[in-house]
């Protein structure tokens, strides 16, 4: 047991972070409800996250040394979601561990647990039961489909929830397969509505001193992302086309081959007034008075036509430099960058910030992406070992002894 000194939740100035002193029991897994927790760790709040020996986190589970973070327990992404947490182990199984988390619930300000509908009341730790503990508790539930309705009972994961909204035919072109959107994209989504939720749960608790039931289905959350589409299709009675990176708004819109080894550049053009900007810059001012190009609709219709010579303009020219002369004529620009260009470049101290781990050396984690002007970010801390702080947290939220920790311990409690 680790009695590693936490961090403090107040910055060099003295100033204190925005969710200092918010207590958060962590039961969540893999990335939606962890993701979520860490951007609370991110605010200041003190974030404990609950695991057991023998079922850790997935996202934890690693054969050998990590290629990336260093550590043979914890993998890169896993250092980086759950990075600014402490860990405890508790044995849920067993009557002792049971009342140990109950005794952590009644102290907590917030829970968050992204289990199938279920577990949690198998558990004995859903809302309805810690609520009489602790009636100022905000308890927040991510379950694929909710705790009601005819889906609550499916077991969901990013791929299946992607199919499952219909997102998948909402991205690609026409005559595309299904095409998801990589990188875990509802986990996020989903972890994001959840601080939405929290801090609205946490300003009504300002008020009345009572907690919430938070039950947030993440399939609700990914057709959100996307409700244009379907009050566009309610109201045309139509199905929404697969426009691939083309635009119902905006035309010309595309990726344009550059000079170079798979080089490209996006453009999108916005207005009018920007098209005459385009044209200017091609050095094309006859289009001007070509009555195809006069209107969005009319380029929308001769697309095809557009991107043609669009591209064989811009394959003259490196990304960089069709970039910067279309900065400069006003339209919108940039060139495609591959990651690693995202990771080196100029303006990556505003995305990222290092991550010292005394296990793991130093990696790069992705930062918090706003400033505040009276309350401080703070830096992350490392990602927790397993277990590492079960002494520290039941000292100091339950004020256990050494000895009453060492006999919850014997009770089976801990693992």
């Amino acid at each position: 047991m680790s009695e590693k000194k936490s961090r403090l939740a107040v910055g060099s100035a003295g100033q204190a972070a925005p969710l200092a002193g918010i207590r958060v029991l962590d039961f969540s897994h893999i990335l939606a409800g962890p993701f979520c927790t860490r951007l609370l760790a991110d605010f200041g709040a003190d974030v404990v996250k609950v695991e057991t020996a023998t079922r850790p986190d997935r996202t934890g589970v690693r054969k050998g040394p990590s290629d990336t973070g260093g550590r043979s327990d914890r993998p890169a992404p896993y250092l980086n979601t759950n990075r600014s947490k402490r860990s405890i182990t508790i044995n849920l199984k067993t009557e002792a561990g049971y009342h140990l988390a109950a005794r952590l619930a009644q102290v907590a300000d917030i829970i968050v647990e992204n289990f199938s509908a279920g577990v949690m009341t198998r558990l004995k730790l859903d809302y309805e039961r810690l609520r009489p503990l602790n009636p100022g508790l905000i308890y927040v539930s991510m379950s694929g489909y909710g705790h009601s309705g005819p889906r609550q009972d499916w077991t969901s994961m990013n791929m299946n929830l992607q199919a499952y909204t219909g997102l998948m035919m909402a991205t690609g072109s026409e005559n595309d397969p299904p095409i998801a959107i990589s990188n875990s994209w509802n986990d996020y989504i989903g972890g994001l509505h959840a601080c939405f939720g929290i801090f609205e749960a946490l300003s009504e608790r300002a008020k009345t001193g009572v907690g919430a039931n938070l039950d947030l289905a993440q399939f609700e959350c990914s057709v959100a992302t996307f409700g244009a589409l379907l009050v566009q299709s309610a109201v045309n009675r139509t199905v929404p086309p697969r426009m691939g990176n083309r635009s119902l708004q905006y035309a010309p819109q595309g990726v344009y081959r550059c000079a170079g080894d798979d080089q490209w550049c996006a453009i999108s053009v916005q207005s009018d007034d920007q098209w005459r900007a385009l044209i200017s810059a091609m050095g094309q001012p006859a289009w001007a008075a070509d009555p195809r190009y006069g209107t969005h609709l009319g380029r929308s219709r001769n697309h095809d036509e557009l991107d043609a010579s669009i591209e064989s303009w811009t394959r003259q020219f490196e990304p960089a430099e069709v970039e910067r002369r279309l900065k400069a004529a006003g339209v919108p620009a940039e060139r495609m960058r591959r990651i690693r260009e995202v990771v080196k470049g100029p303006d990556a101290s505003q995305a990222f910030v290092p991550l010292e781990d005394p296990k793991g050396g130093s990696m790069l984690a992705t930062g918090v992406p706003f400033r505040f002007s009276l309350s401080p970010v703070l830096p992350p801390a490392p990602a927790p070992a397993l277990g590492e702080h079960i002494g520290e947290v039941l000292k100091g939220w339950l004020n256990l002894s050494d000895a009453e920790i060492e006999r919850v311990d014997k009770e089976g409690a801990l693992v």
